[in-house]
């Protein structure tokens, strides 16, 4: 641990002259790596993290320290970081013919040489699961024998057709909503009740049913173990009594999707669980921009997938965790977070003692250098157990600037969270000015290297006492 005290000394920021050259730190300017330089870096991967973790001060301050750096990082990021949706394909930058490889086998691959252990219960560090994505087409509903209009219709399911007809079989349950109802919470109910169900609501809600329907139109993505009823919904004067008949059709696909974990038991503590975490997916592609339409993601979340390797490397090598250790990328975060739901409906919430889920570590934040963010901070104690482990340290944790964002519930902690698990975002984005959120400009070039190096230091510095089995945060309030 004293080595990595050390080591927050010279970690000036990644800055990048207007020749394009870039400094290394020391005021001295560096050629970019060619290419040769890149692909050994690559190579070189775990001497990277090796030198991160146990370099002496003196190797600390050396320019191959930065240098190393400088290359292997920006390898990754472009290792993790092309990413076109969620199940996207890597063009590897390799001599020769170009190869495509599924990303998360590139995840695996590096848990692999580290030596993690997979799941228990599965014999890789791919943890796949199903999802249905659903896309609306056709529907034509009757009421009394009257057609209601198609803009006065929603029809939520994830079934290829549906044929009713009220009175017939299948029996289907007809609700109505009147003027004075609160058509929010008649829906928390009868999908509570998980039956296939028609409502027929008051034209005085029509604003909120215009906001359903903006919202479904686009289509919806579920999981295989969260299929749900049909439910129909119609703008109508008409009451429960009436005869309705509903005819639809969707376009439902089914994705096999991929988180990547990897564990390393604990040795006294083997039942309590602490997690790492980031999200290896991005947004896919945009409306080009230079000829560019790649939202690569760097930032979001590449950064974090480097953290969460760079931890399992550290820890492995470190071995004296006597809890259990979770290291997983997930999927699918941008379309929901349902790689992050399917993983926490596999564990007993009650044996997760903290998760440390990482988003965006890639620029400075609003609190300076050698600082970072907690989303929730206020709703356990791990942010000050966290800084406590970090006395003398130049590094500092905050709460959540942010608070009208919402972040605690937008990224993948939010499952766990939301069971009474200590599950925390930690992140230096400066959400509210950052011009490359969600862009095709969130590239590497965009980085600030040193910035991610000092926080991943810090999250391995804080969490000791944690992975230690000596402290352990205070629950959230379960929702």
């Amino acid at each position: 641990m004293a080595i990595l005290s050390s080591l927050f000394q010279n970690t000036s920021s990644n800055n990048r002259p207007a020749n394009g050259r870039s400094s290394n730190g020391f005021g001295k300017e560096e050629k970019p790596l060619t290419f040769r330089e890149r692909m050994q870096a690559l190579r070189n991967l775990p001497a990277f993290f090796r030198l991160v973790w146990h370099t002496s001060p003196a190797m600390a301050s050396a320019n191959i320290f930065l240098r190393l750096i400088r290359s292997a990082i920006p390898l990754l990021v472009l290792y993790l970081g092309k990413l076109i949706i969620d199940q996207v394909v890597l063009l590897t930058q390799t001599p020769g013919p170009h190869e495509l490889k599924p990303l998360w086998t590139l995840v695996a691959a590096e848990f692999k040489k580290i030596g993690l252990q997979p799941l228990p219960g599965l014999e890789r560090y791919e943890q796949s699961f199903l999802v249905y994505r659903t896309q609306p087409g056709s529907a034509k509903v009757t009421v009394n024998g009257q057609r209601v209009e198609a803009e006065k219709v929603l029809v939520i399911s994830n079934a290829p057709a549906i044929e009713w007809k009220v009175g017939k079989e299948p029996a289907v349950e007809v609700f109505t909503v009147k003027e004075g109802d609160d058509l929010k919470a008649k829906m928390g109910e009868i999908r509570k009740a998980k039956k296939d169900a028609i409502l027929l609501v008051d034209p005085a809600h029509a604003d909120l049913f215009s906001r359903y329907k903006g919202y479904y139109s686009h289509g919806h993505v579920m999981l295989e173990t969260d299929r749900e009823p049909t439910y129909v919904l119609v703008l109508t004067k008409a009451s429960g009594t009436s005869a309705v008949t509903v005819s639809a059709t969707n376009q439902v696909e089914k994705l096999s999707l991929n988180n990547v974990a990897g564990i390393i038991p604990g040795k006294s503590r083997r039942q309590e669980m602490v997690i790492f975490s980031g999200h290896y997916d991005h947004i896919g592609t945009l409306a080009p921009v230079r000829g560019d339409s790649i939202a690569n993601g760097a930032d979001d979340d590449a950064s974090g997938t480097t953290a969460v390797i760079s931890l399992a490397k550290y820890f492995k090598q470190l071995n004296t965790n006597e809890r259990t250790l979770v290291f997983v990328a997930f999927t699918a975060e941008e379309m929901g977070g349902y790689g992050s739901q399917y993983f926490s409906k596999q564990l007993n919430p009650d044996q997760v003692v903290a998760m440390f889920n990482i988003e965006m570590i890639g620029k400075e934040s609003k609190f300076g250098k050698n600082a970072a963010f907690i989303t929730g901070y206020e709703r356990s104690d791990f942010g000050k157990i966290l800084q406590k482990n970090l006395e003398g340290t130049p590094f500092t944790f905050h709460p959540d600037p942010y608070p009208a964002q919402n972040l605690f519930y937008r990224s993948d902690n939010a499952t766990l969270a939301k069971l009474g698990v200590p599950a925390h975002t930690i992140s230096t984005d400066q959400i509210d000015v950052d011009k490359y959120y969600h862009s095709v400009d969130d590239e590497y070039e965009t980085l600030d290297v040193a910035n991610i190096v000092n926080t991943i230091r810090a999250i391995a510095l804080s969490a000791r006492s944690i992975v230690a089995g000596t402290d352990a945060p205070t629950r959230v309030t379960a929702e």
